[in-house]
């Protein structure tokens, strides 16, 4: 699945709404698909289920989940993308606070660079991986 960073200045609802999102942008969790019951994740990542909870909630306000009564949570058949603005947000703050680890670690911008690209690369695999065990 994906996990939680206790140490991250991230909230864990936060790091479970973009682990989901996550999933499904590379296509470990495709629309239709079940999602894990709240209990199940929260037993998982070893967090709150009442944690686990708020993340659905706000998938589901925004359109990335859907509730089947009586059947479960799953990803919605169109599941909403964050709007580009939203997005781009998102990079640049990531992108300046990684940026200022490096620097403050003393890494040339091709040194940052490669390491993005690996980490990139490897939580892709990670992503496709577990959905494969599925």
């Amino acid at each position: 699945m994906f996990d939680i960073n206790p140490t991250s200045t991230a909230p864990i609802w936060q790091q479970i709404e973009e682990g989901i999102r996550r999933m499904i942008t590379v296509g470990a969790l495709t629309p239709g698909d079940a999602v894990p019951s709240v209990r199940d994740l929260a037993r998982t990542l070893r967090v709150n289920p009442n944690t686990v909870a708020r993340s659905y909630q706000r998938l589901i306000d925004r359109g990335v989940l859907a509730v089947r009564r009586g059947e479960g949570t799953y990803v919605s058949e169109a599941p909403a993308q964050p709007k580009k603005s939203e997005r781009n947000e998102k990079l640049r703050d990531a992108a300046t606070q990684y940026a200022g680890t490096a620097l403050s670690l003393g890494a040339s911008r091709a040194e940052a660079a490669a390491e993005v690209e690996t980490s990139y690369e490897r939580l892709t695999k990670e992503l496709r991986r577990g959905h494969e065990s599925r």
